[in-house]
């Protein structure tokens, strides 16, 4: 399996560089720590992880600066087929975000 990201201010239409991410199992081991590149993306957060539930954390406050609505957002998801690939995107925005699986 292998999981990648990125992230896109919506307010602006410009992807997020600098952003940190990081990748937790569902225990809450730290699976990875990386930052967002100029286009925005981390097309390398893991490789290699069994089925399971992960965590992205976004630190949101690190990259917008402290009076963030939202200093970060948490996204939980479930890996059940280990040869995947996953793609985790964040749209955000000042008072909202989404996300949703990618390709």
């Amino acid at each position: 399996m292998s999981i990648s990201t990125h992230v896109l201010d919506t307010a602006v239409g410009r992807p997020v560089r600098g952003m940190a991410v990081r990748l937790a199992s569902g225990d809450g081991d730290v699976v990875a720590d990386r930052v967002t590149d100029a286009d925005g993306r981390v097309p390398d957060l893991a490789g290699d992880l069994p089925a399971g539930v992960y965590r992205l954390t976004f630190d949101v406050a690190g990259s917008a600066g402290e009076d963030a609505f939202y200093p970060e957002v948490v996204v939980a998801f479930r890996i059940t087929d280990p040869a995947a690939h996953v793609h985790v995107p964040l749209a955000l925005s000042p008072f909202a975000y989404s996300t949703y699986r990618g390709s």
